[in-house]
Parts: C-alpha cells; sequence; structure tokens
C-alpha cells in the first residue's frame, strides 16, 4: 500500500468518491452502463459519490436526446452528483480514428477546470478532498488529473482499465503505422505505462487482463479483479414465445440468430452478414441485429445490397424490455476481430449469460472470452473471422435444440456463481475502503439467494 494512502483517517459514515468516466448515463451499451450503475450502487449504499463525465453520445456517436448544448452543466441522478464537462461530438454521426482522438483530447481539456478547482480546495482544506477516485479507462488520459491530484493531495487512486485502448488501437490498425504513427503508439505506451505504475491500485475486468497490467507496471499486490457483472435480478430465463419474437414474424420452430450491441469497427460484424448469406436459403435461420454504432448503417446497406431477407435490423432496445429481447433468441453472437479478445471483453455477454440462452463467440482459444464460453460450457467458441467455423457451429446448434438448452443451463448458472453486481461491487467497495482505511455501511438487504424478494418473486412467476 502507498505511503500517502495513511493521511485518511479511518472514517465510519460512508466514503466520499469521485468518479471520472468519460460515458455514463444515459448511455445504455458498453463503459458508459457500467459506470452509471457503479456509482448508482456505491451511492445506495450511503456513500457520497461525484462523478466527472462528458455527454452521452455513444454508440451513436452523436448528442444524445435531450441534450441540446454541451457546456458545463450538473445534474442529480440516482443519489450522484455528475458534472458533466464539455467535448466534442461529431455533428454526422460517423467516427474515425482522429475524431475518437478529438473526443478524447477535449473531454480532457474540458474536465480541466473542475480537476483545478478540486485541487485548489484540497489544499485550502482536507475535508473538501474526496477520499478516493477511481478512474476509468478508456479514455487513456482520464488518468492524468487523477495522478497529479494523487501528487499534490496524497489523495489515493483506482485506475481502472475496461479495455487496453493503446493495445486495441494498433492491433486493430485504427492509426497507420507510419513514423508519425509509430512515434504516438510509442508516447501513448509511455503515458499508460507511467499512469499503470503510478495508481495506487488498477483494476480490470478479466484475470487476463489483469496480468496485462501487472507486464505494464503495475505492482501485482495492487491490482484487483472487477469484472463486469450481468443484471441477474431483472434478466433471467423466460419461454421463446415471446411477443417481440412474433412482431420479427419468426416462428416456434425457427432459430432466431441474434446481435445486440454496439456495432464498432473492433466487432468485425461483417462475418455476421457474411453468415446470413451463406444461409439465406436455409428456411431455419432468421438473424436480427440490434444495435447502433459507427458501421451501423453500412451494415444495413451491405445487408440490402446482398438481398438478405432472413436478416433484420433494429436499433438498440428499452431497458424494460431487454430480458424479452435476450430470451426470444435461440442463439446469440458475440463477435470480436482477430487479436480483440484479451485487450476487450464484450459486455453484452454477461446479460446473455443471465438470460440462460447460447452464445457462439469468436475467440481464440487460452483468451479471456475462449474460457467464459468454451471452458466453463456456456456456449460454443469459433475462431475469429472464420465464416466457415461460425456456419459450421450455427448449423451443428441450430439443429441441436437440446444441447441449446443445455449450454443455456449451465450459462444461466455461471452468471449467478460469477456475475451478480452485489457480490461484485461488494468486494470492490470493500477494496475501497482498504485503500481509505474506511468503515463500511451495513450490509444490503437481500434473500437468501442474493435475489431482492421482489425481482426473486417475478422471477419465479415467469422463468421458464
Amino acid at each position: 500500500m502507498c505511503a500517502r494512502i495513511g493521511v485518511h483517517k479511518i472514517k465510519k459514515h460512508g466514503m466520499r468518491i469521485l468518479i471520472c468516466s468519460g460515458n455514463f448515463f444515459p448511455e445504455k451499451t458498453g463503459i458508459g452502463k457500467y459506470s452509471a450503475e457503479m456509482a448508482a450502487w456505491l451511492a445506495g449504499r450511503g456513500h457520497e459519490v461525484e462523478v466527472i463525465t462528458g455527454f452521452p453520445y455513444y454508440p451513436e456517436f452523436k448528442l444524445a436526446k435531450p441534450y441540446r448544448s454541451t457546456w458545463y452543466t450538473r445534474e442529480q441522478w440516482q443519489g450522484v452528483t455528475l458534472r458533466r464537462v464539455p467535448h466534442y461530438i461529431p455533428t454526422d454521426g460517423k467516427v474515425s480514428s482522429k475524431r475518437r482522438i478529438l473526443i478524447d483530447l477535449t473531454m480532457f481539456i474540458g474536465s480541466s477546470f473542475p480537476w483545478l478547482w478540486l485541487i485548489a480546495k484540497g489544499l485550502v482544506s482536507k475535508r473538501s478532498r474526496p477520499d478516493i477516485v477511481v478512474t476509468v479507462c478508456p479514455p487513456l488520459i482520464s488518468g492524468v488529473w487523477p495522478w497529479v491530484a494523487s501528487k499534490v493531495l496524497g489523495i489515493p487512486w483506482i485506475y481502472h482499465l475496461q479495455d487496453f485502448q493503446v493495445d486495441a488501437a494498433m492491433r486493430l490498425g485504427m492509426i497507420r503505422q507510419k513514423l508519425i504513427g509509430r512515434t504516438f503508439y510509442k508516447l501513448l505506451y509511455a503515458l499508460e505505462n507511467k499512469l499503470i505504475s503510478s495508481a495506487t491500485r488498477v483494476s480490470s475486468i478479466t484475470t487476463a487482463m489483469c496480468r496485462l497490467a501487472v507486464t505494464k507496471g503495475a505492482a501485482k499486490q495492487n491490482v484487483l479483479l472487477l469484472p463486469n457483472w450481468g443484471d441477474i435480478h431483472n434478466i433471467y430465463p423466460i419461454s421463446q414465445k415471446t411477443g417481440f419474437r412474433k412482431a420479427l414474424a419468426v416462428g416456434d420452430d425457427q432459430v432466431l440468430v441474434m446481435f445486440a450491441g454496439a456495432m464498432g469497427r473492433k466487432h468485425g460484424l461483417t462475418l455476421v452478414l457474411d453468415a446470413a448469406e451463406r444461409l439465406k436459403n436455409d428456411a431455419l435461420f432468421h438473424f436480427v441485429m440490434i444495435g447502433s454504432g459507427s458501421d451501423a448503417e453500412e451494415h444495413r446497406q451491405d445487408a440490402e445490397a446482398r438481398q438478405l431477407r432472413n436478416m433484420t435490423f433494429l436499433p438498440l432496445q428499452d431497458v424494460e424490455k431487454l430480458n424479452e429481447v435476450l430470451g426470444s433468441a435461440d442463439i446469440h453472437l458475440v463477435i470480436q476481430r482477430v487479436g480483440a479478445a484479451d485487450l476487450v471483453m464484450p459486455s453484452k455477454l454477461t446479460n446473455i449469460l443471465a438470460a440462460g440462452r447460447v452464445c457462439i463467440a469468436t475467440a481464440e482459444d487460452g483468451t479471456e472470452l475462449y474460457n467464459v464460453v468454451h471452458g466453463a460450457h456456456t456456449g460454443v467458441s469459433v475462431e475469429p473471422e472464420d465464416v466457415d467455423s461460425l456456419v459450421r457451429a450455427l448449423l451443428e446448434l441450430g439443429s441441436d435444440p437440446d444441447r441449446r438448452a443445455r449450454l443455456g443451463q449451465t450459462a444461466r448458472a455461471y452468471a449467478q456463481s460469477h456475475l451478480g453486481k452485489d457480490a461484485i461491487l461488494g468486494r470492490f467497495e470493500r477494496d475501497l475502503a482498504t485503500v481509505c482505511r474506511a468503515q463500511l455501511p451495513a450490509e444490503v438487504p437481500t434473500s437468501a439467494n442474493g435475489f431482492s424478494q421482489a425481482a426473486e418473486a417475478k422471477r419465479k412467476n415467469n422463468i421458464r
């Protein structure tokens, strides 16, 4: 433990926690979803939680409604104080590597004012300082101001790695490998290593990513595992005879294959269109693509050009319909490009498992995604970017409903054992308290199996 932590006295009535996250509520997918749920959970436990964030834009890369301007604002949401800072957002929904960099850079600049104000107040009075800072990466540079504040004020900070932004950008070829590009990567890697080695604690969402953090400079004893959780209370197995499925005109004897989530470059979703084209004359299968993102419109146009009548595109669905939507599918797809599986972990997987549905994941042997799907028998793993392997897996699972049911049961059991929000965030809260030397509030009352009483009753009434 770093020596500077000793300046904090033991607190008895919750912690003052500052969370820095470039993405936040009301974004429905990705980092924003998990940062918001973390903040609300901690606030619900009696902690004083403040968030420095930007304006919602993901995955459409447009300013979300009803926001009309992107200047400094202050909001209250579920007991959390939000301070939104101005930053660049594309107006046309198109995204490129340069635009992504511009979003991150302007958000860093926009957050300078609240950070400088926090540091100035902290120099005047220790009571105005947060007890701990949790900063979420990406963006990579989100860790710069917490690092500065830690040096000046002695505030402990946790660098939470949702993915390794620089490695992912490099492997996926998001910046051309010319002289300027190579120099830029070297600078980013140097900054990443400095932030990781300087943080009081480093957390990440998989064991493989935690190991990678150690190779980048984190002390092994200071690395925490903080996996993304599934909503096992409100997402649970249901009968597949749903209104959502009926609206798609998919029969009970057909196989509904679903991809739901952000549609960006790192996913390589052309593979799904290739598989749908191979199977477009097989009446057993119908594909549905749900979501939005930088490549969504391009994929829609591609499907039209290929005359894929066995494929439907839909926007992101309301949270209230999520359980019905996930439960309507016979097979879910978790698609990633080669080289991405140990740098990012698809957030969609957690709720697929909670819904008790089988998935086909594109993951290389030995990666974390492969271990969760193939190793834990929650689904089927195939080689990334290999349409033959994907089609073969679809044909095998599509013709074997009993196997789908068995894998789905295993998936649900895995979610209940490993992905409960209260268990995961409860461990994280204890880690925060250890760093801050804080005394935690009483435990949250739940039923014996970890479900709230109301959610448990609802689940039993709807489970198939």
